[in-house]
């Protein structure tokens, strides 16, 4: 993977993860992966503007054993091009709520069953200004 890789912090039970980003201005897409490496992930956001067949679409997956999982798919689609958004990413044991900037969530499983994770990976067309686990 490229873009921004971050392997020093740790996101456990209860703690909420806060991003703030720009996606640019012609954006196709971008992508937030968090699990324990680039073959261990629990959660792929990829926000798709226009890509993958998919317009204006909010794609969340996890990725294991070399391979995708079901894709899943909910809600709106609260990004614009050129325009700062705010996510925050709460992890129960149970799932990740992901709390979009228009107030809208997605609730996705925690299909690896981890109780933390601290691989965190930022790529495509964004530019993420804050970053940060409370």
């Amino acid at each position: 993977m490229s873009g921004v890789v971050v392997k020093n912090m740790s996101l456990k039970l209860g703690k909420t993860l806060s991003i703030t980003g720009v996606p640019n201005s012609d954006a196709a897409h971008f992508v937030i992966n968090v699990g324990n490496s680039e073959n261990d992930i629990a959660l792929h956001i990829n926000p798709r503007f226009d890509a993958h067949g998919d317009t204006r679409a909010v794609v969340c997956n996890s990725y294991q054993k070399g391979k995708w999982c079901e894709e899943h798919r909910e809600g709106g689609f609260p990004f614009n091009q050129g325009e700062e958004f705010k996510i925050r990413i709460t992890f129960t044991k149970e799932q990740f709520l992901v709390a979009f900037p228009d107030g809208s969530e997605i609730h996705f499983p925690n299909r690896l069953g981890e109780e933390k994770y601290n691989y965190f990976n930022f790529d495509g067309d964004v530019r993420i200004k804050d970053f940060g686990i409370n």
